[in-house]
């Protein structure tokens, strides 16, 4: 089989980082207190060198006259009733309080865009993604599984746009983002989180949370937001999987014993574990797909099929093999489960 290419990163690309733990209110605390200490400077100097200024309005510097014109100075660039007027005063005014405006300008700014700004932006940029979402796959956890999972997506041509990763640590998201992947950073098992990415409205949803309780409980939150979408979930430990069913799982994969069937299928020969393989994969020799009979296909049998050789029905809630009476007559609404010839020729 071929190999996946590896997509390396260079160094230069990596950063170290740790996120804050300081809260909202602490963080606009600290930033008042950074713009009073800069007041408090400037107030300070200018109250010791009141020798330097001028009022032109009675001639005398009182400190309710140096508070007016340090704050009148800091936050504009003053009305001319009272101005420096000895050099160390005009350079301290050039110097010091001019980068001072600067600063908590720069504070005030930053304050707004991180509280007001920022979420107006990001609320109405989420409000745009989650009304583009329709027939999407939901990834709840980008892990070694979903990451596979997503990567073998778009191997079979799922658009980036239409995939949409859950998690909660930020190095898993930061890949799937990096891939173009719409990302939400919550906790998958909350009904708030399963709506904010529509998953009543998805094409289909994979669970590979990591642990299998917590599979379970995102299998059943997402069933009951959405009963008709397709979950499929990775579940660790065998007696697990009858739960997961039970959650409401269609599909349930247990990465352990898909090993193990390759490994013991290898020790009868190596051709089928490879075989194996090819169905599991889009770029191999054979690619196994599941599909609804058309309309052509209609009382015509299974191993009449034009696109490849028909393995299972799915009728209802019956699994027909291709070896029984009843796939000798295909009816509407049998979804049909084929090999058909991979991208790989040989």
């Amino acid at each position: 089989m071929r190999r996946p290419a590896v997509r390396r990163i260079r160094d230069d690309s990596l950063r170290l980082y740790r996120r804050g733990r300081m809260p909202a209110w602490m963080s606009i605390l600290w930033r008042a207190a950074l713009v009073l200490a800069l007041l408090g400077i400037a107030l300070a100097v200018h109250w010791f060198d009141r020798e330097g200024l001028r009022d032109n309005v009675d001639g005398h510097i009182s400190f309710v006259d140096v508070l007016y014109f340090t704050m009148i100075t800091v936050t504009t660039v003053g009305f001319g009733d009272i101005i420096p007027v000895t050099p160390q005063a005009r350079l301290f005014d050039t110097f010091v309080v001019t980068p001072i405006r600067l600063f908590v300008w720069l504070i005030f700014l930053g304050t707004a865009y991180d509280f007001l700004f920022k979420r107006i932006w990001e609320k109405w940029r989420m409000g745009l993604i989650q009304d583009r979402l329709h027939d999407h796959v939901v990834v709840v956890g980008h892990g070694r599984g979903g990451a596979g999972a997503v990567r073998e997506l778009m191997r079979r041509g799922r658009p980036a746009e239409a995939i949409v990763v859950v998690d909660t640590d930020e190095a898993a998201l930061r890949e799937a983002e990096d891939a173009g992947l719409a990302v939400l950073a919550a906790d998958a098992t909350r009904d708030t989180t399963l709506e904010a990415v529509k998953v009543a409205r998805a094409s289909s949803v994979i669970v590979a949370a990591g642990r299998d309780d917590t599979s379970i409980l995102i299998v059943l939150t997402a069933r009951r937001l959405a009963p008709h979408v397709p979950i499929s979930v990775s579940i660790r430990s065998i007696d697990n999987e009858a739960l997961a069913y039970q959650a409401g799982a269609n599909t349930v994969i247990n990465p352990t014993r898909f090993a193990g069937l390759l490994l013991a299928g290898s020790t009868h020969g190596p051709g089928i574990a490879d075989y194996l393989a090819d169905l599991a994969a889009v770029d191999g020799r054979v690619t196994l797909r599941e599909r609804e009979v058309t309309a052509e296909e209609i009382g015509r049998p299974l191993s009449a099929l034009a696109t490849g050789k028909g393995l299972r029905v799915h009728r209802g809630d019956r699994v027909l093999g291709f070896w029984q009476e009843e796939v000798e007559r295909l009816a509407p609404g049998d979804r049909i489960v084929e090999v058909t010839r991979g991208t790989i020729d040989g």
